[in-house]
C-alpha cells in the first residue's frame, strides 16, 4: 500500500527549476576555436606588452595556442591553400621554404590576425607621432586597412608558415611588399624548441645611426608570439627620438624541423 507523501514532498511545486535548467542549457553557446582564439589574444598582459615593445623594440606573450592548435597549425604546410611558395635557396633568401596562405585565410589565423591588428594599432599611432608623424596614421579597425592596401594595388595576403630543417636559416630582412604596411609583425613557433628542433633561434639586428648594429636573440616558446617591428622603432635619445632601422631573421637549425606561423598585417602587391 502506498504511503502518503509528506508535507514537503506534496507541497513541492512542478518542476519548474529542471525545466529552465533544460532551456538554459539548450540556449549555451560554446565559443568557436577562431573566437577563442581571438579571446586569448585579448586577454593577454598588454600594460606589460606595450611597456617592452616601447623599452627594447620587441616583446614575447605567454603562450596563446596550446600543443594541439600548434599542430593543427603545423599541419596547414602540407594540408592549407596557398597562394605562392618560395624556396629560400633559390632566392638567396637562406635555407628553407615557406608558403603565402591563399582568402579565405584558415580561420585561427584570421582571428588572430585581426585579434593582435586591434591591440596593436594603437601603439602603432604612439609610435608613429613619436617619429614625427599623426598620432592617427593607421586605423583601429583591420579591414581599413587592408582597404588602403587594395587602394594601393596591394590585394594579396601575405600570412605565411615557414619550415625549416638542418642547416636552414633564414637571411636579414624586412616585410614591406609595398608602399602600405603596417609597423608591427607576430610570429609564433609551432614545434616545441629543444624536442623537435635545435638552433633555429629568431634573431632581430638593430641598425642604429652612427653606431654598430645590435642583435637580439629570441627563443619564444611553442605557442607564444613575438611582436618586432616592420621596418624601424622609435628610440628615446639626447635629443628626441629618433628612427632605428630593424631587420628580422632565424639563425641556423642545428637538428630536427622548426615550423613557424607569420602573421603580417598589411597585404602584398
Amino acid at each position: 500500500m502506498p504511503h502518503a507523501p509528506t508535507p514537503r514532498t506534496a507541497t513541492r511545486p512542478p518542476s519548474r527549476i529542471r525545466a529552465g535548467a533544460r532551456r538554459m542549457a539548450m540556449t549555451t553557446t560554446i565559443p568557436s576555436p577562431a573566437a577563442a582564439v581571438a579571446e586569448r589574444v585579448d586577454r593577454l598582459p598588454w600594460d606589460e606588452l606595450r611597456a617592452d615593445l616601447d623599452a627594447g623594440g620587441f616583446a614575447v606573450t605567454p603562450p596563446v595556442l596550446d600543443p594541439a592548435e600548434c599542430d593543427d597549425l603545423a599541419a596547414l604546410f602540407d594540408g592549407g591553400r596557398f597562394r605562392s611558395t618560395i624556396d629560400m635557396a633559390r632566392h638567396r633568401f637562406g635555407a628553407g621554404s615557406y608558403r603565402y596562405f591563399e582568402h579565405p585565410l584558415p580561420e585561427p589565423i584570421a582571428a588572430l590576425r585581426e585579434a593582435f591588428y586591434r591591440r596593436l594599432a594603437p601603439i602603432a599611432n604612439e609610435w608613429a607621432a613619436l617619429l614625427g608623424g599623426d598620432a592617427d596614421t593607421f586605423p583601429l579597425k583591420h579591414d581599413l586597412l587592408l582597404e588602403r592596401c587594395c587602394a594601393a594595388g596591394q590585394t594579396r595576403p601575405t600570412p605565411l608558415i615557414l619550415r625549416y630543417g638542418p642547416g636552414d636559416w633564414n637571411a636579414l630582412h624586412q616585410d614591406l611588399y609595398g608602399d602600405v604596411f603596417f609597423p608591427f609583425q607576430v610570429v609564433t613557433v609551432l614545434a616545441e624548441p629543444g624536442v623537435d628542433f635545435s638552433g633555429g633561434e629568431l634573431v632581430l639586428v638593430e641598425q642604429r645611426p652612427r653606431a654598430q648594429s645590435r642583435a637580439h636573440v629570441l627563443r619564444p616558446p611553442r605557442g607564444a608570439f613575438a611582436i618586432f617591428p616592420t621596418r624601424e622603432r622609435p628610440n628615446v635619445g639626447r635629443t628626441g627620438h629618433h628612427r632605428v632601422g630593424v631587420r628580422h631573421g632565424v639563425s641556423t637549425v642545428t637538428a630536427g624541423s622548426r615550423t613557424a606561423l607569420g602573421i603580417i598585417f598589411h597585404d602584398a602587391r
